[in-house]
C-alpha cells in the first residue's frame, strides 16, 4: 500500500503553518508515506508575502517550499508533490496538476470570478477538489458549495470533526462527485496519530499520473486515527 498526504501546509509560505517543509518531509517518511502534495495556501489565501508584491514575485515565493522540498525529497529518496490550495472567503480547494509555469503565464487568473477561476482550471487539465466543505470557523461568515466547479470533495479531512466529514460525504454522494481526503496538516508531527490521505497498490509517477488515477476512481481514502 503506498500512502500519499495530500493535504499539507509548511512554513514560511503558508502564514498559519508551522512546521518548515523539510521537517515535513522527515516527519512522513519516518511514518512510511511513500509521498507528500505541499498544498499551501495560494495568493488568495494566507500566505505569508505582501500583497503589494509583483505576481511574478508572489509565485516565486509561493513555489519556494515545494522547490526545496522536491530537491529534499530526491536526496533522500522520497517523493514530494506540488499541489495549490485556493480561498474564496474561507471556501478552499485543492487543486493539483498544474505547475509553477503554467501559474506563472496565467496571471488573469487572480481577477477571475471564483466559478470561472475553478472552471478554467479544470479545462487546463487540473484536478480541483473542494476542501472541507462544512468546515464551520469564525473567519466562514456561511458554508458555500461548489457542485459544479470541482471534480470531488474532501470526505475525510482529520482537521475536521466527524459530523463535517460526514456532511461532506452527504455533499459528494448527492452530486455524484468524486471522494477524496487529506490532513490538513499545519502542524507537521503534532498531527501524528490522525492523518488522512490517498492510497494505492500502485505508486504514483507524478501529478498528472495522480490527477488522472484519482479521476478514474484508481485511488483511495484513508484515515489513520490512533
Amino acid at each position: 500500500m503506498f500512502k500519499y498526504e495530500t493535504h499539507l501546509h509548511t512554513f514560511p509560505v503558508s502564514k498559519c503553518a508551522k512546521t518548515n517543509v523539510f521537517d515535513s518531509i522527515d516527519f512522513y517518511k519516518s511514518l512510511g508515506y511513500d509521498g507528500i502534495f505541499i498544498t499551501n495556501h495560494f495568493l488568495d489565501g494566507n500566505i505569508n508575502i505582501d500583497s503589494s508584491v509583483p505576481y511574478e514575485e508572489k509565485i516565486n515565493f509561493y513555489f519556494s517550499d515545494y522547490e526545496k522540498g522536491a530537491e529534499y525529497g530526491r536526496s533522500i529518496g522520497f517523493k514530494v508533490f506540488c499541489g495549490v490550495e485556493l480561498s474564496y472567503k474561507g471556501t478552499d480547494f485543492l487543486v493539483y496538476g498544474l505547475d509553477k509555469s503554467w501559474y506563472l503565464e496565467n496571471p488573469q487568473i487572480m481577477g477571475m470570478k471564483k466559478s470561472e477561476e475553478l472552471a478554467f482550471l479544470m479545462d487546463s487539465g487540473a484536478l480541483v477538489i473542494q476542501a472541507h466543505p462544512y468546515r464551520e470557523a469564525r473567519y466562514i461568515d456561511h458554508i458555500r458549495l461548489f457542485p459544479r466547479s470541482v471534480h470531488g470533495v474532501e470526505v475525510t479531512n482529520s482537521s475536521c470533526d466527524e459530523f463535517v466529514n460526514t456532511m461532506a460525504k452527504h455533499y459528494a454522494a448527492s452530486y455524484g462527485l468524486l471522494e477524496f481526503a487529506g490532513s490538513d496538516n499545519h502542524c507537521g508531527r503534532e498531527r501524528e496519530g490522525s492523518l488522512s490521505g490517498m492510497c494505492s497498490d500502485i505508486p504514483i509517477e507524478d501529478e498528472k499520473d495522480f490527477v488522472r488515477r484519482v479521476k478514474n476512481g484508481e485511488m483511495n481514502t484513508f484515515f489513520d486515527k490512533r
